[in-house]
């Protein structure tokens, strides 16, 4: 493991930190590696909507769930042709 020390971090920021922390039940430092990492597999993430989709969902499938098969769509009309 590293150390990593942050300079020049305003005192709201802090205070907003120690809160967020202390809701979380864990220490700044703690709060800070949790946040960091979030951070990093959101920007890691496909960012395809179907691949953020599977992903948020992944686990919620049951075991036995297959997917409806795709069907072509229709033809969209034309609205230049007399009927």
């Amino acid at each position: 493991m590293t150390s990593l020390t942050i300079r020049n971090v305003d005192d709201a920021t802090k205070q907003r930190l120690r809160i967020r922390a202390a809701r979380h039940g864990v220490s700044m430092e703690e709060e800070v590696r949790r946040i960091l990492k979030e951070a990093l597999r959101r920007a890691d993430a496909p960012s395809g909507l179907g691949g953020r989709l599977r992903d948020r969902f992944a686990g919620l499938a049951a075991a036995e769930f297959v997917a409806p098969k795709r069907h072509t769509p229709r033809s969209a009309p034309r609205w230049d042709e007399s009927a």
